[in-house]
């Protein structure tokens, strides 16, 4: 068991214990299981868990195939996954949108306000005024019911079908940079045109997430295809390690989301 463990860091375990939880309990009943939502990098280590051959297999949806948080489907190899399997359902949020403004905090807040979990939500989508959330179909009537605001705003909502759902407005942009080492201050310091003091008050503030985990530890070392996020600073991928300069910096690349 050791060796599917050394693919990983030590910070997965618990998670990877959990999906071959799944994937026994699958084998065992010859049955599906649905999964909660999921953020890509959980979607990578499932993948990578139950892979495409064998007893079982996985497929992702959140909505749309563009989703970002998607459940999981781990099933027999005689099943055949359809979109309703997944139990998913789309709500569209409806504002005063000529007088206030929506933020993705104030939707999150507001619907983990609500006492349910993280993974019962899917991707939350702001295009121009309109405002819409994935959720999980089990508690829609639960949502219905107790979202009635969103911070001080009172709101109304409606179910959309799929094809209704808005078009994220996402601006990525590309660009190489050289940096001491690969420790997470330094990343975010490259990537955020701050200091290093700087992005260390920010790990250490708990507002740094490395692949939707919260880190708080400066040091922590990052790897090729990491997703960091600042709160209130934007988001970057470490798409590419382009190797070491004469002077043994690291030359990366980053994806840029503003």
């Amino acid at each position: 068991m050791s060796s599917i463990y050394q693919h990983f860091r030590p910070e997965e375990k618990e998670f990877i214990d959990q999906v071959l939880e799944w994937k026994r309990e699958v084998e065992e009943r010859y049955a599906p299981k649905l999964t909660d939502f999921l953020d890509p990098r959980e979607q990578e280590i499932i993948r990578s868990l139950i892979g495409a051959q064998g007893e079982t297999a996985v497929s992702f949806f959140g909505g749309t195939a563009e989703a970002e948080r998607k459940r999981a489907l781990i099933y027999p190899d005689y099943f055949i996954p359809e979109e309703s399997d997944f139990s998913v359902v789309l709500f569209e949020i409806h504002y005063p949108e000529k007088f206030v403004s929506l933020s993705h905090p104030h939707v999150l807040g507001s619907l983990m306000g609500l006492g349910l979990r993280r993974g019962k939500f899917g991707d939350i989508i702001l295009s121009q005024n309109r405002v819409q959330f994935f959720a999980a179909q089990e508690i829609d009537n639960y949502i219905e019911l107790h979202l009635t605001q969103v911070g001080k705003i009172n709101v109304t909502l409606s179910k959309q079908p799929f094809h209704k759902v808005a078009a994220k407005q996402e601006d990525w942009k590309e660009m190489s940079c050289t940096v001491s080492s690969l420790r997470l201050d330094a990343v975010i310091s490259a990537f955020t045109n701050q200091s290093r003091q700087k992005a260390q008050t920010w790990v250490r503030s708990g507002l740094v997430k490395v692949n939707w985990k919260q880190i708080e530890n400066p040091a922590f070392e990052c790897a090729e295809g990491d997703v960091l996020s600042v709160r209130g600073a934007g988001r970057a991928k470490l798409l590419r390690l382009e190797g070491k300069t004469k002077k043994e910096k690291w030359r990366i690349s980053l994806g840029i989301l503003k």
